[in-house]
């Protein structure tokens, strides 16, 4: 059975950093593309970023390119969302999540079946 616990989130005022981890188990760790979404209130989920199986290939939502970054540490079964010059829509429950077929891309959010139980950003004055 995949499980995935993030965390890591909390209040921050903007421009300020947050760093979340999503530990995850029930299968082979590297095999999996992973990734970060978010959902704020009143609104749909959405991708924040991805990272193939192998960590060689990152792909980011517009709103948070050159300010959040995806990384994956294969021997210890962990996903890291390091977010930077943090701004009030960032605000959301952040959500770690993971691809249903091994060797892809996490660019696609059709193929992230599986989900952690999410982590709360809250980033204001």
């Amino acid at each position: 059975q995949v499980q995935l616990v993030e965390s890591g989130g909390g209040w921050v005022q903007p421009g300020g950093s947050l760093r979340l981890t999503c530990a995850a188990s029930g299968r082979t760790f590297s095999r999996y593309a992973m990734g970060w979404f978010r959902q704020a209130p009143g609104k749909e989920r959405e991708f924040v970023a991805g990272i193939m199986w192998s960590g060689g290939r990152t792909t980011y939502a517009d709103s948070v390119q050159g300010r959040f970054s995806i990384s994956r540490n294969n021997a210890n079964n962990t996903v890291t969302l390091l977010m930077n010059s943090l701004k009030p829509e960032d605000t959301a429950v952040y959500y770690c999540a993971t691809e249903g077929r091994p060797w892809g891309l996490g660019n696609r959010r059709i193929d992230f079946v599986y989900w952690g139980q999410g982590t709360q950003v809250a980033v204001s004055q």
